[in-house]
């Protein structure tokens, strides 16, 4: 609990229970997740624009960041390095076919990429998709 008021401390965030309850759920699964899997979990004590307020928030604070998968839209914690100034999200994304997880490769980053003359970048995605150690052991 210590850890998730430090958390929003840290980014400038209020302490709310919604905050502490969404921000523990991306600690205790380590996976992305979307805002459809949040109100599976949290559901029954928060409405969907509430949880969806606090995932924007969460974004412009740099505690989350997107994750495409081939699904929609998902989010994941942000690694230490993430501000509200500035994401650094230059990994690879990786998406189970068995069972359906998206998990960020922290230690993978993006190749470079040469774009033609004119192309400014302003974000890189790679989802990669195949079967993760816990589906290939089943």
């Amino acid at each position: 609990m210590e850890q998730l008021r430090e958390t929003l401390k840290g980014h400038h965030l209020r302490t709310t229970t919604c905050r502490e309850d969404v921000l523990s759920t991306f600690m205790n699964r380590k996976n992305a997740l979307s805002h459809g899997d949040l109100e599976g979990v949290l559901g029954e004590n928060y409405d969907r624009v509430t949880i969806y307020r606090t995932l924007k928030t969460f974004l412009e604070k740099g505690i989350i960041h997107k994750v495409l998968d081939d699904e929609g839209l998902r989010y994941a914690l942000c690694s230490h390095q993430c501000s509200e100034e500035k994401h650094q999200h230059d990994h690879i994304h990786f998406k189970c076919n068995a069972c359906g997880k998206t998990n960020c490769l922290e230690n993978l980053h993006i190749p470079n990429v040469a774009l033609p003359s004119g192309y400014q970048p302003e974000s890189f995605n790679l989802l990669i998709q195949g079967k993760c150690p816990e589906c290939l052991s089943k």
